[in-house]
């Protein structure tokens, strides 16, 4: 068990520091090229933002997560949206965004989808990395994409029953923790008072049957489990606890890419841009390659809700984020977020 207010443990913090350093790097099914069918490895050349516009395509590698708003991305570069704006695309797949901050800062990946938080903790420790787009959202009303739940005997009802309880997210100091101990502090319990541990998402609806825990948080498809189950309950949905529509996974590069290669910045931001425009319009397309991409049966991929994805830079959302990162001991440093976004050329 990890107490949620605990500053961030300098193990952690190394962790981070030398893998930047080290420019290691945990994948995990990696393709041999882009969806759309390209060969060779985009990580082993140059990013030239030179060739860009110049007729011929600028071959990239692009880090991404295995969950569903990845999706959007895969659309774009299998309908041949990225070739569009001049860039061959090769997609490698992560462990998540912390592990994909190395192959970014260090070059072997020219942009990265992940959690903002990884790119926050980053920054907080002064590594350079630039945050290019928004990318997926949480829902600002309704239906949200994830939630904490409970068993209906546990007399867990709100956020404000979760002092003193254990509660399992998938990591800690990530999005789930840090949104639940403010939607607990907004509901007048005593954050500091919740116990949470780190469990895989697919073992935490099992070992909340069996009572080992008192909550879990959990995103589709997992959502769409715990709902079936009338033993359960909905606890609430954290992020709108926090704000109308949280940024769950942005776009980012390193520091260099985006003072170097500018013309690449904004192909990237525009390609970007219009896939998740164009997949917002064709659900059925987009709901169709998920059963091949996350290995997901073809009822679940017609029933899962999936994310609001749209490219708005974030500033002002992305602030709140890290001012609670700091009010909860994940971060230790003041930091403007805007000093990290790259504007695309032409705002």
């Amino acid at each position: 068990m990890t107490c949620p207010t605990a500053p961030v443990s300098p193990m952690l913090r190394r962790s981070v520091a030398a893998a930047l350093v080290a420019g290691t790097l945990a994948l995990a099914g990696c393709g041999s090229g882009s969806p759309s069918g390209a060969e060779g490895s985009a990580a082993d050349t140059s990013a030239d933002s030179a060739g860009v516009g110049s007729g011929e395509l600028t071959s990239i590698a692009v880090g991404t997560i295995a969950i569903a708003s990845s999706t959007e991305l895969r659309y774009g570069v299998a309908e041949g949206i990225f070739e569009d704006h001049g860039l061959d695309v090769e997609l490698i797949e992560g462990q998540g965004g912390a592990a994909l901050l190395p192959a970014v800062q260090n070059g072997s990946m020219q942009f990265a989808v992940g959690n903002p938080m990884s790119v926050l903790t980053a920054a907080d420790q002064g590594l350079p990395m630039k945050v290019v787009s928004g990318y997926s959202w949480s829902a600002a009303e309704g239906e949200d994409i994830n939630a904490v739940f409970a068993r209906k005997d546990s007399g867990i009802e709100g956020f404000d029953d979760l002092e003193g309880q254990t509660v399992s997210v998938n990591a800690v100091h990530t999005l789930g923790d840090l949104s639940i101990m403010e939607a607990t502090e907004r509901a007048g319990a005593d954050p500091e008072a919740i116990n949470f541990n780190e469990m895989p998402f697919p073992d935490m609806l099992a070992q909340l049957e069996q009572g080992n825990v008192d909550a879990v948080w959990l995103p589709e498809p997992f959502m769409g489990r715990a709902l079936a189950d009338p033993e359960n309950v909905l606890v609430g949905y954290p992020n709108q606890e926090v704000m109308d529509g949280m940024p769950l996974t942005i776009a980012f590069t390193s520091e260099s890419i985006a003072e170097e290669s500018p013309e690449l910045v904004t192909a990237f931001q525009e390609a970007l841009t219009e896939s998740a425009e164009r997949a917002a319009q064709d659900e059925e397309g987009v709901r169709a390659m998920l059963p091949e991409f996350l290995k997901m049966d073809e009822e679940t991929a017609q029933s899962i809700r999936l994310e609001p994805a749209h490219t708005d830079l974030p500033v002002e959302k992305m602030q709140t984020i890290y001012d609670l990162m700091l009010t909860y001991g994940m971060a230790e440093n003041p930091l403007d977020v805007e000093s990290l976004y790259v504007t695309p050329q032409g705002q």
